[in-house]
């Protein structure tokens, strides 16, 4: 016999525990259900970790050029790598108990711990329980991509997740991937003491931004020591004594590389592959992803998915917008839609990349008249007081309109500074606007209205 729900909300990532505060606050009747660990892949594999074990390396980066400040710290930067994981872990498990915890003391919430498949359009089964609801929410998340590469399983390697498990410090970390998970993981793991080399199939790292903001990249992460194999076009594996050895057949330099570990950051994929959502008659692309409109619902009436799986969005912050666009529309009568979002973004190396809107490349192929700004963080008086002065800020705008298309800040502070681009775009307010605030100093947003002012046709 089924249990019947208000409504069902499968995985507890960023966007199902606070639609789960939303319905049951709105007097439903609602099943929360997650089969691994609460939080979803911020808390538990994602940013709260990573981030945690990025500000470890930092301490440790600026510790070694303590020197260039006045600062003596000793010989030598010790790492303690066991304690940098225990700081992680206790992060991740402090953020995934308190949600958990949340959530079964919900007043008209039930938490199952187990795997739900569909059965019908609304009816799953946990465990041989039968449950059913009009209303049914997946925010089921997504994982590693590990593509099947020549050798790929005839050696150990590491996703982003396994790689949360060292305690050690690489000999030698092969990162296999030169995009925003493998780039962080890269100087993160550099700056503990280990050699890095980055692989890269294509031309250049992370091939979705601008070329200026890719070569840039490159050159701070060489001026650390991690080397970048890029061009690598047939990328294999095989064991060796000291390792794994990686084949990449680059147009130069030696044709493999021999690591201690490998890692893994090609990509991700969505959990989809074991729901039986062909049972429920849900509609899936050639990758996985969950078809959605453009307010989130599936093909299937009274279905809907949120965050990483359906394939709209990559990020925590997109996976929670998710939930603020379906509770908005379903309990407060509004009409909001994925296709009003402004997009941002980080990369989160040192300096850190922010993102918002269209890159030049993408401005430039709009057809439209642009204008382009860029200044160097030499010229940004923040960078310069704290010896930080790597990167460059640069914004892209309508010539007509005299709207903010798109902007990056790669540079300290960039992942911050870039929310007064953010803010303006999402206000729709133009560039004289913003050319005209008064900025705090010494900040790097003090920069943006200067950035603006220096706005010239684009050649």
């Amino acid at each position: 016999m089924s249990k019947p729900f208000d409504a069902i909300v499968i995985g507890a990532g960023q966007a199902g525990p606070s639609l789960v505060g939303r319905l049951t606050g709105a007097g439903m009747k609602v099943l929360m259900v997650e089969r691994k660990f609460f939080g979803g892949t911020c808390v538990n594999t994602g940013c709260m970790p990573t981030k945690t074990l990025v500000a470890s390396a930092y301490a440790a980066h600026v510790a070694r050029r303590a020197a260039d400040y006045g600062v003596s710290v000793g010989a030598e930067v010790g790492i303690d790598m066991k304690r940098v994981k225990q700081r992680a872990d206790k992060v991740t498990y402090d953020s995934r108990t308190g949600l958990e915890k949340w959530l079964r003391g919900m007043e008209n919430c039930t938490v199952i711990e187990g795997h739900a498949r569909f059965t019908s359009p609304h009816e799953i089964e946990i465990a041989d329980e039968v449950f059913t609801a009009p209303r049914i929410f997946l925010n089921v998340g997504g994982r590693a991509n590990v593509p099947d590469m020549p050798g790929i399983n005839d050696i150990d390697y590491l996703t982003n997740t396994s790689i949360l498990q060292l305690d050690k410090v690489p000999e030698h970390l092969v990162v296999v991937g030169g995009s925003y998970i493998g780039l962080e993981f890269a100087q993160m793991y550099r700056r503990f003491g280990a050699k890095v080399t980055v692989v890269e199939k294509g031309p250049r790292l992370i091939s979705r931004e601008d070329e200026d903001v890719s070569d840039a990249i490159k050159d701070i992460l060489e001026a650390e020591g991690i080397a970048c194999r890029l061009n690598a076009e047939c990328i294999s594996f095989k064991a060796h004594a000291d390792g794994v050895e990686v084949g990449v057949d680059c147009t130069s330099g030696a044709p493999s590389i021999v690591g201690s570990q490998v890692l893994m950051a090609i990509g991700r994929r969505p959990n989809t592959d074991d729901l039986a959502l062909d049972k429920a008659g849900i509609d899936v692309d050639e990758r996985g992803y969950i078809k959605v409109g453009d307010d989130l619902a599936t093909n299937v009436e009274g279905i809907w998915a949120l965050g990483d799986c359906n394939g709209r969005g990559a990020f925590t912050h997109t996976a929670y917008n998710d939930y603020e666009i379906v509770a908005g529309n379903l309990l407060d009568g509004e009409q909001h839609k994925v296709s009003d979002r402004i997009l941002g973004y980080a990369l989160y190396i040192d300096p850190p990349l922010g993102r918002v809107g269209m890159t030049e490349t993408q401005a430039r192929n709009t057809g439209r008249p642009l204008l382009v700004s860029k200044r160097p963080m030499t010229r940004v008086g923040r960078a310069v007081e704290k010896d930080e002065t790597l990167g460059f800020m640069k914004v892209v705008a309508d010539a007509e309109t005299q709207k903010i298309l798109g902007a990056a800040i790669l540079g300290t502070g960039g992942d911050e500074a870039i929310h007064g681009i953010l803010d303006t775009m999402n206000a729709d307010v133009g560039i004289p606007k913003l050319k005209w605030a008064v900025p705090i100093h010494p900040t790097v947003s003090e920069l943006i209205p200067t950035l603006l002012g220096d706005l010239k046709p684009a050649v």
